[in-house]
């Protein structure tokens, strides 16, 4: 059994205006596993926003989303098919602006590829967010990560989160293109698990979640050992497990 987690803060919106959020990178491997436990997980999470990957893509996948989203205790704010499997969930209580599904340019032979992005409001902060779950190849990878950030910065926000399966360790080239644009959060402030994949024994972390320069990271990583969140539900849920951070977003001005 994991054992317990020091607190991580919970969502609120600061006297200055800045949000405290709550945000949660999962793969959820197109919802062929134990549904009602990947739920449970990120429930006990308690996320404002979460990044999905491998989100069902295809019959009735619409219907599929929004039930995972019911079951949270969310919904479903862009992404899916559309994104090529990206997906964004949020509460109730963020205020979408805009969402935007982008395909990024598809190899043939290989699996297309996209992002779900959007911008919100959350409590007094305004920020960008994208979703993404990168090639499998290392070369399309790296350039994928490059296309990313070209997205980000068309978001035309000064503040902005990325969710992802990066499908490569920390030390990879597009892990680290990304990371020199971005702060990873679980380098900057530890908290939690490191590895990611596979739920059964992780021993690498190719999953991550980053954040611009002017976020402020108060801890990141897996949940393991969160109450409400079990050993059982993490190895049911899907083949990857999830990242969790909590971050001060400034206000908007």
């Amino acid at each position: 059994m994991a054992s317990p987690l020091p607190p991580l803060p919970d969502s609120r919106t600061e006297p200055d205006g800045s949000a405290v959020i709550r945000v949660l990178g999962y793969n959820v491997r197109s919802l062929h596993d134990d549904e009602d436990a990947l739920a449970r997980v990120v429930r006990a999470c308690a996320p404002d926003v979460v990044f999905v990957q491998e989100a069902p893509r295809f019959f009735r996948w619409r219907k599929h989303a929004a039930r995972l989203a019911a079951k949270s205790g969310l919904l479903v704010l862009g992404g899916g098919a559309t994104a090529a499997g990206p997906l964004l969930l949020c509460l109730p209580r963020v205020t979408v602006e805009r969402a935007e599904d982008v395909l990024l340019p598809l190899t043939p032979g290989l699996h297309r590829r996209g992002l779900a992005t959007a911008v919100v409001r959350i409590g007094g902060a305004r920020l960008g967010l994208v979703s993404c779950h990168l090639s499998l190849r290392r070369d399309e990878r790296y350039a994928q990560a490059g296309l990313l950030l070209d997205r980000l910065a068309a978001l035309g926000v000064p503040h902005a989160v990325v969710g992802g399966d990066i499908n490569e360790r920390p030390g990879g080239p597009a892990f680290r293109r990304l990371a020199g644009e971005l702060q990873d959060c679980r380098a900057v402030r530890p908290w939690g698990g490191e590895h990611t994949w596979p739920a059964h024994a992780p021993d690498r972390r190719i999953d991550a979640l980053y954040a611009t320069k002017g976020v402020e990271v108060l801890g990141c990583g897996v949940p393991a050992g969160l109450p409400g969140v079990t050993g059982a539900d993490l190895a049911a849920a899907t083949d990857h497990l999830p990242v969790l951070a909590a971050l001060r977003v400034p206000a908007a001005p």
